[in-house]
């Protein structure tokens, strides 16, 4: 347990509009709670799906890969061919399997593109119309950045639930 504030508590992130200021403390508090819920796991126990769960490793992959997916639909783009085999490839561990210092790093690196994507949206196109996906269903900028936002704390959610679960099987 860290006596730090939650990003939320710590003030405006430097360079980020006040009306994304929510999205960019949610990716910065999905990362660091993902990161606090996966540490002394092992590559073994990061794979591992307790009740058929998603696997800690998943969520690790699943939080920056979503927040990509999400936000090439925001600048009015479509999914690349590599971020579909990235999806894809979420819930295998690979072989050998990925272990937590690569994860962790992936990790950092999407929050890291997500904060820096808020950073470079300027305020006056966050209304704009975007559409997700083959069907094009209907959002905004505003609506993708924040749906990013929360899809990771959701599953950095889940990623602290099924950590804690693991380690209590240990016992």
């Amino acid at each position: 347990m860290t006596d730090r504030p939650e990003a939320w508590l710590r003030g405006p992130v430097p360079g980020i509009s006040p009306w994304l200021q929510p999205a960019a403390h949610a990716l910065i508090q999905a990362g660091e709670d993902a990161e606090r819920a996966v540490e002394g796991l092992t590559t073994e126990e990061l794979w591992y799906r307790p009740g058929d769960a998603a696997s800690p490793g998943f969520h690790l992959r699943h939080i920056p890969g979503v927040i990509s997916r999400l936000l090439t639909y925001a600048q009015g783009e479509q999914l690349s061919e590599a971020q579909l085999r990235a999806l894809r490839a979420e819930g295998e561990p690979g072989d050998p399997p990925e272990e937590i210092d690569s994860l962790l790093e992936r990790l950092g690196r999407g929050i890291e593109r997500g904060l820096e994507f808020l950073r470079a949206t300027p305020d006056t196109i966050l209304l704009e119309a975007r559409g997700v996906g083959r069907k094009q269903l209907p959002s905004t900028v505003i609506g993708l950045i924040f749906h990013a936002a929360e899809h990771a704390q959701r599953h950095a959610g889940q990623l602290i639930t099924t950590s804690k679960i693991i380690r209590g099987m240990r016992e």
